[in-house]
Formats: C-alpha cells, sequence, structure tokens
C-alpha cells in the first residue's frame, strides 16, 4: 500500500463521507472513490459499507484505520526526526498535557538540568490527548501520557505514579457535602453532564454534555453549573473556590508514565527517562 492510498482511506473513514473527505483532502470527489474501490480489490476486503445515504466501516475498516493511522504517523515521525538530525541542534522536546503533572515536571526539569551533558528541553504543553500524537509523529522525542485516557501501544515507557480520580462540581452543590460518590452516581447527574471532548480524528461523539476541548473551558463550564467532571485528584491545585471536589472511588486510577518510541538512540532522551524514573 502506498501513504498516499492510506490518507485517503483514513480521510474518508473520519469524515465517513466521500464528498467530505475530498474536500478535506483538496481533490475530486471520483478519483477518491476509485482510489478506495482499487485499495479494496487489492487487498481482497471490504472497508465500506456504502449506502445512498450513509458510509460505515466495517470491521477490516476499522483495523485499517488503526493501522494506518499507526504508518503514516511513522513516515511523518521519519521525516521530521530526519531533518531534526540534519540540523544538527542538540535538544529534547517533552510533550505534556496542559497542568497534569505540574509538580511532577517542575522537578524532573530542575533534576535534569543538574546532570551532567543535560541539552535544552523545549517542553510543549497539549490539550487532552494531543501530546500522544505528538511523540508518535516525530514533533516530540520523549512525552509524560496519562492512562487510561492516553494509549501507550508500540512505545516504550516508564511508570512515574499513580492518582485516584476525583468528582468536580460547582461548590455549594448539593453533593459537593459527600465523602464519596461512585461512577454510577456521576454519570446519572442529569443537570451536570460530563463533557465531550474532540476525537483524535476531529469532531465530538454523540451525548448531551457540552462540547469541551482544554480544562480551563471545562472548569468554567462546572463553575457555571452546566457540567460535572472526573479527573486525576491533582488538578485540584488548579480549581478554584467555585469548584468542590468529591472523591470517586470505583474510577479508574490514572497513571503518568513517561513515553517515547521504542527505536529512540538519543542519549537525552535515556538521560531524561532516567531522572525522571529516579524521582
Amino acid at each position: 500500500m502506498e501513504t498516499r492510498e492510506l490518507r485517503y482511506f483514513v480521510a474518508v473513514a473520519e469524515e465517513l463521507h466521500f464528498g467530505r473527505a475530498a474536500q478535506r483532502l483538496a481533490m475530486a470527489q471520483p478519483p477518491l472513490s476509485r482510489a478506495i474501490q482499487q485499495l479494496e480489490r487489492r487487498l481482497g476486503v471490504v472497508l465500506l459499507h456504502r449506502t445512498a445515504r450513509a458510509v460505515a466501516l466495517t470491521e477490516a475498516g476499522s483495523v485499517l484505520l488503526r493501522e494506518a493511522r499507526t504508518a503514516l504517523d511513522a513516515v511523518e515521525a521519519a521525516e521530521r526526526r530526519t531533518r531534526r538530525a540534519a540540523a544538527d541542534l542538540p535538544g529534547v522536546v517533552l510533550a505534556t498535557k496542559a497542568g497534569a503533572s505540574s509538580e511532577l515536571l517542575s522537578k524532573l526539569l530542575a533534576a535534569y538540568a543538574a546532570e551532567p551533558g543535560a541539552v535544552a528541553v523545549e517542553v510543549v504543553l497539549c490539550g487532552p490527548g494531543e501530546q500522544e500524537g505528538l511523540l508518535r509523529d516525530g514533533r516530540a522525542d520523549v512525552a509524560l501520557l496519562q492512562r487510561p485516557f492516553d494509549t501507550t501501544a508500540g512505545l516504550d515507557t516508564e511508570v512515574l505514579h499513580s492518582e485516584q480520580q476525583v468528582v468536580v462540581l460547582p461548590a455549594g452543590h448539593p453533593l459537593a457535602g459527600r465523602p464519596h460518590l461512585s461512577m454510577a452516581e456521576v454519570t446519572t447527574l442529569t443537570d451536570l453532564p460530563l463533557p465531550r471532548w474532540p476525537r483524535r480524528g476531529g469532531g465530538y461523539r454523540d451525548g448531551p454534555g457540552p462540547q469541551v476541548r482544554d480544562h480551563t473551558q471545562l472548569f468554567q463550564l462546572i463553575a457555571l453549573g452546566r457540567a460535572c467532571a472526573v479527573v486525576p485528584e491533582s488538578l485540584r491545585a488548579h480549581l478554584r473556590d467555585d469548584h468542590a471536589t468529591v472523591p470517586v472511588p470505583d474510577a479508574p486510577a490514572v497513571t503518568t508514565v513517561i513515553a517515547w518510541p521504542p527505536h529512540s538512540r538519543s542519549r537525552a532522551v535515556a538521560d531524561l527517562v532516567r531522572t525522571a524514573t529516579r524521582l
């Protein structure tokens, strides 16, 4: 398969509409349809169910979408890392979610700077879920990720710490004084729906909750009484007086890991990882 074909397929699979995918690719729709048909013939599988009204992924199409994203990320990563190596500029790019693991990040940067041979570390602060993409496509050398929110498949990782989650409510809400809440109780708060974050391919899942792009927006909506959210307990440090938090013991624990590409041979990345695990 050619990268061109994979890009065509990913656009159609994410848009689930040939017209919108063609627009996104800046091409006409007929050649895009032919390219997808040729790809299906070559693979000997049906990737998309097509009707006059809708396009849907088959099971094989879902597998190819996942694999194609990984393959395209790898190609882009190879291009970026090759150009950066040619530039001969020492340094490490570290991606992390804005507001997450702030204390850990501060300690890590200070400890690494004190190491012999330390190089400059450029910190890229990302929106939720973005740091994983930057690491996979070569825009970052190392990243702080949080499971289960981020996927670490195909990456090398070291676990740094785990923490429980809390639900953030507007101050003064009737449940704000409870010693704890269950996830079932949180999901049934119809007056405070859980937020909807953007999907990797763009767009939002269906649901009653407000669409959000970052924690600043989310916390403002919570203070206004328009939403609630289940977040790692370390985010308490970023809350204001118009928020309240209640532990949610049955919410999955959040594990922060430092991650890097398995083929990385960067001594600076190795030193940064060693410093993080020592902390």
